[in-house]
């Protein structure tokens, strides 16, 4: 079985082209970029033939199977509910949408058209996560007690919609791992802002804080989790850091990105509860034709050295994982991780987060997402 995919938007978006071109049930059928220059640039560096200027003429193609959408995060409710309902499965980047009634729409979206939808959280197939994943499925963490996580990222100069975005509307990054890791579904949750951005980037949306940091609920469980961002006016190092406490063992992020993560073994003699860990890769997960692209990215490809950007491995070797997990929900008929629901939940969680935070921690229910 092939499927036709289309990719809307080509900047980071191009990063997946070799990947569906190489996995064994796809077709890179076509991509959609609104820059005629860099439709072609992209179309003609990577041989694909079928080009579309904007997203419904590519939506009216009956050959087009499912689209990956990789737009700016205020086109994404948009786009998807046109993709579901014209009959389309429906990969996103983060976040799902900017609003919890638009994630209730592209819940109720996907149950009414029998599509798929998984949003494309990376955190959630990086090679950490996944080693985090088997650690605890092996039953070496033991049980759980406590899941944190973070985001921390310097936004200054970033163009469009981003400057004064309020820190928890881009918080799946940490949301996603923990609430995916047990596959828990938040309640409710409490948030406070600190500190104060510039003047000049606060009339934006209207949002004073340098950091936002939310403490989640998770329905029908005895677990909560903390997690915190920062986007502006905040030295940090880039940080996606994801951390998980058990009763055996517990599994710390480096404080510096490149260094070992960090182990913590009960009931050792105390220096020895700590130890340094070197995280495996995890290609051996996916088709061979796909898994050299956990470790080097679609950029450092000699044929396509001519494009304007170089990008990494792909956000901890995530992206062949996210394809072939959608790939596969389609070819098996089942859904994807995370889905419609679970991917409205997290969402939500951090545009509550934001409100909580505006009223001063209080608290905010989740909707029941399953039950629309």
């Amino acid at each position: 079985m092939k499927i036709n995919i289309a990719i809307v938007g080509l900047g980071f978006g191009a990063e997946f082209i070799p990947i569906y071109q190489r996995h064994p049930h796809t077709n890179m059928y076509a991509i959609c970029q609104r820059n005629t220059e860099k439709l072609n640039e992209i179309g003609d560096a990577f041989g694909i033939e079928k080009r579309y200027n904007n997203i419904d003429d590519l939506l009216a193609d009956p050959n087009v199977d499912a689209v990956h959408i990789n737009s700016p995060i205020h086109n994404h409710a948009e786009q998807t509910l046109k993709a579901l309902r014209a009959g389309k499965h429906v990969a996103c980047t983060v976040p799902m949408a900017t609003s919890v009634e638009e994630c209730m729409e592209i819940v109720k979206a996907c149950q009414e058209s029998g599509k798929k939808y998984m949003m494309m959280e990376t955190v959630v197939y990086s090679r950490e996560f996944l080693f985090v994943k088997e650690l605890y499925e092996k039953g070496e963490l033991g049980k759980i007690q406590f899941l944190k996580a973070s985001h921390q990222q310097d936004m200054d100069g970033w163009p469009g919609y981003w400057p004064g975005l309020p820190p928890m509307h881009y918080a799946t990054h940490c949301v996603g791992p923990v609430a995916g890791l047990l596959k828990l579904e938040a309640e409710y949750v409490s948030c406070f802002g600190s500190g104060t951005i510039r003047e000049e980037l606060i009339p934006h949306y209207n949002s004073p804080f340098a950091i936002e940091s939310a403490h989640i609920k998770f329905k029908d469980s005895d677990l909560s989790a903390y997690v915190y961002r920062s986007l502006f006016d905040t030295a940090r190092q880039y940080r996606e850091s994801f951390e998980v406490y058990g009763s055996l063992k517990s599994f710390e992020w480096p404080l510096i990105e490149g260094e070992d993560p960090v182990i913590h073994t009960a009931k050792k003699p105390e220096p020895e509860i700590p130890e340094k860990v070197k995280v495996p890769d995890y290609a051996h997960y996916l088709p061979a034709e796909i898994q050299s692209f956990t470790t080097h990215g679609v950029y450092n490809e000699e044929d396509n050295a001519h494009l304007s950007f170089i990008q990494g491995s792909g956000h901890g070797g995530s992206h062949p994982h996210m394809v072939h997990e959608f790939v596969s929900a389609i070819v098996e008929d089942r859904d994807p991780f995370p889905n419609a629901v679970q991917s409205a939940n997290w969402t939500s969680v951090g545009i509550l987060a934001h409100d909580s935070a505006m009223e001063g921690g209080k608290l905010k229910n989740l909707p029941d997402f399953g039950s629309l």
